[in-house]
Formats: structure tokens, sequence, C-alpha cells
């Protein structure tokens, strides 16, 4: 006889921006009983006894301001009907389904975006209980693990992203790598666009960029962390992986969005280094108020499966999201919840000097990644001065200096400010 899982009695709440023309209470039924045991129509063997053991059940509705733009198409609107909005916690049965990162998907995710009865349906938030965290262990460097690897304490660890992004030959790649390597730079990252191209295959560009990495560790005694992209099918990554390691590698990175959570999970099983877990495709998800999934969800579930660096995007980026959201973001991937530890988050899109005061006053923390692609590799007098004006203006920041004080005593961060605009 199979043994009662310790987690039988279970459940996760799963919390929801709902609208709908229906009453809410209607519309939130028809999304529990969707995601569990109802259909359009009652069918044999749908007792009350199990629906009693395995329905989903609505256990919280607060209403929100309704938000007409947000409405999706083919939304069930009775005639007058005025549009709702709630926030709608819903507690699934962990029995249903078991402390499985793709099924726990299907059960809060799954239809409910087709269902007519909803005008708009978003996952905002997941409550896990403690088997998710048995079964996946979560992060295996995070910021301890990654600061130990790349020697920074007590501030950021500043980087960069491989520009231009594709079409970069071999020699001109090994030259930015040894220029930057010696400028000191803690983190150089492929663009999420490099992959195994035939003018620059992946094992190549692992052979030179490693290369260029081992001699200058010896020449200053550090060792640059490089995120080599592998993302692919998931025995590419499990090669590509094993290819890096083999080559004094420190770091992989995965398009989280893309390769999907179960094979972020696999990769977690067998790395030996940090996974930097890069967000592209996720504004599908997470950018609409009226569908997808909310990224403090997101996070927790990359966390949940592995991911020691999480993108969040940056202050003052050139994407959409507000300096709130990303500030969410942030405190969200450094809190520990649902005993799944804190990931390192990673700041990138945009990124100059410009934004390092706001970053460091509105953030109040030094575990960050702050990647700058243009805002070190287009500063006038080269990569290695930009990367000495992000630090110079964080400096300004941490002693209350305005950027505009501390150029002065600083060329190269006077010359950031020139190239890359706005006030001092």
């Amino acid at each position: 006889m199979t043994a009662t899982p310790v987690w039988e009695d279970e459940t996760v709440v799963a919390e929801y921006f709902l609208q709908s023309y229906l009453p809410m209470a209607d519309a939130a039924a028809a999304l529990a009983g969707e995601q569990s045991t109802a259909t359009f129509v009652a069918v044999p063997g749908e007792t009350q006894a199990l629906r009693d053991r395995h329905a989903a059940r609505v256990v919280g509705v607060e209403a929100v301001e309704p938000q007409e733009d947000a409405v999706l198409r083919g939304s069930l609107r009775p005639e007058q009907a005025a549009l709702s909005a709630a926030r709608v916690r819903v507690a699934f049965p962990l029995r249903n389904f078991g402390p499985s990162v793709p099924n726990l998907m299907a059960a809060v995710l799954g239809n409910l975006f087709e269902l007519r009865e909803l005008a708009s349906v978003k996952l905002l938030d997941l409550d896990l209980p403690a088997a998710f965290a048995e079964r996946y262990p979560g992060p295996q460097f995070g910021v301890p693990g990654t600061r130990r690897l790349t020697d920074v304490r007590e501030r950021p660890l500043f980087g960069t992203i491989v520009k231009p992004s594709i079409g970069m030959p071999a020699e001109r790649l090994a030259a930015l790598v040894r220029e930057l390597v010696h400028a000191g730079i803690d983190v150089i990252k492929d663009d999420e666009l490099q992959g195994d191209p035939p003018h620059l295959p992946f094992d190549e560009r692992v052979r030179v960029v490693m290369r260029e990495i081992h001699a200058g560790a010896q020449a200053t005694g550090r060792m640059t962390m490089y995120a080599f992209n592998i993302t692919g099918e998931i025995d590419e990554m499990r090669r590509r992986h094993e290819h890096v390691v083999a080559h004094g590698g420190t770091c992989v990175m995965v398009c989280m969005g893309i390769v999907g959570l179960p094979a972020l999970a696999e990769l977690r099983r067998e790395s030996a280094v940090p996974i930097h877990a890069h967000r592209a495709m996720l504004g599908a998800l997470i950018r609409s108020v009226g569908i997808g999934i909310e990224f403090r969800a997101y996070q927790k579930l990359a966390r949940l499966c592995g991911a020691d660096h999480v993108h969040t995007s940056g202050l003052g980026n050139k994407f959409y999201e507000p300096d709130s959201d990303v500030v969410r973001s942030v405190r969200a991937v450094l809190t520990p919840s649902d005993g799944i530890s804190p990931a390192l988050p990673v700041l990138s899109s945009g990124q100059t000097p410009r934004a390092m005061p706001a970053t460091h006053a509105r953030l109040g923390t030094d575990d960050l990644m702050i990647l700058a692609g243009g805002g070190i590799l287009a500063h006038p007098h080269g990569a290695a001065a930009g990367l000495r004006a992000m630090h110079e203006a964080w400096a300004a920041a941490q002693t209350g200096e305005s950027l505009g004080e501390r150029a002065g005593r600083s060329a190269d961060l006077a010359a950031a400010l020139t190239a890359f605009g706005g006030d001092a």
C-alpha cells in the first residue's frame, strides 16, 4: 500500500487580478471550477465527496478599481452589465498535482486564460507549501556564492554585455574581453542573441573567452565571471554547461522564459556553476495588466527552480517598466519566501552612471549585479573608462555627493555624464 504523502492536506494559494462583467463571485467560482473538479456540464463520477476533497476554493475577494483598457477579447458581457475587478485568492489542494512545478502551473494557470467569464486574469502571487522547497533545492550559489566566486564585497557587482550582440568575430571578442578583464570588471555576459552561430560557434567562443579570462586572472589576481549563453535544447544545455566548466568557466546563462521552468530545474540538478537567468520573452507574460503572470510570482518559481541571478530590469530603464515596478521586483528577488533562498537581482536595460544615485537611494542594498552594455562600452574614452565611471557614480551615491561634484574629480565620470545626457 502506498504511504500517504506528508503534504496530503496542504494547499497552494494563488492570488489573481480578475475582471468580469458577471458578479465577481460567479467569475471566481468559474476559475476555481475550471482549474479543479468542474467542467461545463456535470459528468458521471463528479460526486460531492470528490468535490469536497479536490475542488479549488475561493478564499478571498477584495474589490479594486476596474481597468477598462485591460479587457480581453471574447469576454462574456451580458447586456447592461458593468465591469468589476478584484484581487481573488484561490486555494488549490496539493493532493491534486503534488509538489511539481509543471503540474502546479497547469493547475493555477492552465485554461483560465481562455475563460469567457473572465474579462481579465493575471496571476499575482503564489503561497507554496514546504513540499516544493523540499523537492526543488532553489539557488545553489545565490548572493553569497556569487560574491565568493567574484571576490566582490560591500558593493554591487558591475558588469557589461557583449555588444554588438551578434556578428562579432573571435579576434574582436577576445580584444574586448581582454580590455574588460584588465580594467577589473566583475562580470561579462553574453547577449541573449548569442547562441551557436557559424561565424563563432559556441565551443570556440568559450575557448576564446576563457583564454583571455585565465590570462587576465594571472595578471590581476581576480577571476572575471563570464555568463555564457547556453540556451538551447536540454541536451544542448547539458553539453554546453559541461564545456564551460571544463574550460574553467564560472557561470552559465539561460533565457528562462524561453527554455521554461522545468528545463531550468533540470539544469540546476546538474550545474556546477551559478545559473544566470535572463528574462528574454518574459515581457509576453508580465507586461499586460489584463493577462499573464506578475513578475513577483514568476521570479519565485524561477528561484525555486534554481536561478542564482534573476534579471529585474533597472531603474531608468529603456523598456516599459516604471521604477516603482523595478524596486518591487528587486525586493522580491532578495526576499526569502516559502523556504526559497534569495537570488542576486540583475539590473540592466539602459544602465549608465546617471542611474546610480536613484538605484542606491531607492533599493538600499549593495546585493545587486548591475550590467551596463552601452553604458560602459560606449564611453567616449573606452570600456575601461566606462567601468571606472560606474564605480565613481556608485561611490558618489554612497557618500551623498552629487554626480556633478564627483565628476569634478573624475574625468571618466565627467565624460560619461556628457555622453549619456541629462542633469548632473
